[in-house]
């Protein structure tokens, strides 16, 4: 089965992952049927998603993005991870916390940056912003700003799904804190009712805008047993690790694919940011930041594996690192040379014409 492609660029090289020795523990990586062009993609994707946050961080400082905006550095391996195993058929839906999943699923860095800024060669045409962007093309349902609101939402993705007789899974992204709301658990419970096609990922990244999960999720803080009522599945997954996120996505939209129903993935990951731009982030030491950064970071874990395993050399990564900044370059001159959309378009897109 051919999973959907990302829109990074192929590597040069088709050396093949060599298994582990008697020496080396058991990884992910001599689990999976991987090449060193899958690994150089997976690096690529992310270090894009890293360096495109960075500079829209940079465009909030300047006044080029206004209201809200919600970068996802640190998080990347997740939407990276499961990116790879899905197809073209299939869906997925987010939060407001999604221009990494934008540029995971193929969407062009200049129309999501150009939509960041307010601009008319924006994916909504500059009305929808940070967090209102959407890709038929590619699949991708949103980017919604009401907490938990795309869980229900994505449920009935994977409905319609299942009622045309599509061979398609739904990826519902969600958050910890948005999983206390009421509606994600009439959706797993209709979920499972019907045994709909849907993936339900929940990024725990520890804080619910300020508030620590322990201080926010009653008795237990490991949320993948949250659908057990329902008979929903579930793993918890080492979300900082893109190739445990491939390992247990396969799994899950398999599951979810051969017509088990729905399954329920717990990513452990973390942000290094506040939780929007507005955000000083007081509510936790740098200590703590500084440390995951050090031990825990996708990018570098992913690097370091590579190297061990001599499967990259330091000057492809280099120029890995400069292709990305030219391509963040290129959509960031875009979206500053893209003009405002014109008042007329306040009142295009409000209504549906009647058929």
């Amino acid at each position: 089965m051919a999973t959907r492609a990302t829109g990074a660029k192929k590597a040069a090289t088709k050396k093949t992952v060599s298994k582990t020795s008697s020496k080396r523990a058991v990884s992910p990586i001599d689990k999976l049927n991987i090449s060193a062009e899958d690994l150089l993609g997976y690096y690529r994707e992310m270090l894009l998603i890293r360096r495109f946050e960075e500079k829209a961080g940079q465009f909030y400082g300047m006044g080029l993005i206004g209201g809200f905006c919600h970068l996802y550095i640190g998080q990347e391996a997740v939407v990276v991870g499961m990116q790879a195993c899905i197809t073209e058929a299939d869906s997925q839906v987010t939060s407001y916390r999604d221009h990494g999943h934008m540029l995971a699923c193929g969407m062009d860095p200049g129309g999501v940056m150009a939509e960041l800024t307010g601009r008319a060669g924006g994916y909504s045409k500059g009305k929808g912003g940070s967090m209102h962007m959407f890709s038929h093309d590619e699949k991708f349902y949103g980017g919604h700003g009401i907490v938990g609101a795309q869980v229900p939402i994505g449920s009935g993705i994977a409905f319609a799904h299942k009622y045309l007789g599509e061979d398609a899974v739904t990826l519902v992204y969600l958050g910890d804190g948005a999983l206390n709301q009421g509606q994600v658990y009439e959706s797993f419970n209709m979920a499972a009712l019907w045994d709909l096609p849907v993936v339900y990922i929940i990024e725990n990244n520890i804080y619910g805008m300020g508030t620590s999960i322990e201080r926010a999720s009653a008795k237990s803080t490991e949320l993948y047993h949250r659908g057990q009522s329902y008979g929903i599945p579930g793993d918890q997954v080492d979300g900082m690790d893109v190739l445990e996120v491939r390992l247990a996505g396969e799994k899950a939209v398999a599951h979810a694919r051969g017509g088990k129903g729905p399954y329920i993935l717990e990513m452990l990951t973390y942000r290094y940011r506040g939780h929007s731009m507005s955000d000083p982030a007081k509510y936790r030491a740098r200590e703590e930041v500084q440390k995951v950064r050090q031990e825990r970071d996708p990018i570098e874990r992913l690097r370091g594996i590579m190297m061990e395993r001599g499967l990259v050399e330091e000057a492809q990564l280099k120029e890995i690192d400069k292709e990305v900044k030219a391509v963040v370059s290129k959509a960031a001159t875009f979206a500053q040379e893209s003009p405002e959309p014109d008042p007329s378009e306040l009142y295009t897109d409000v209504y549906v014409a009647a058929q």
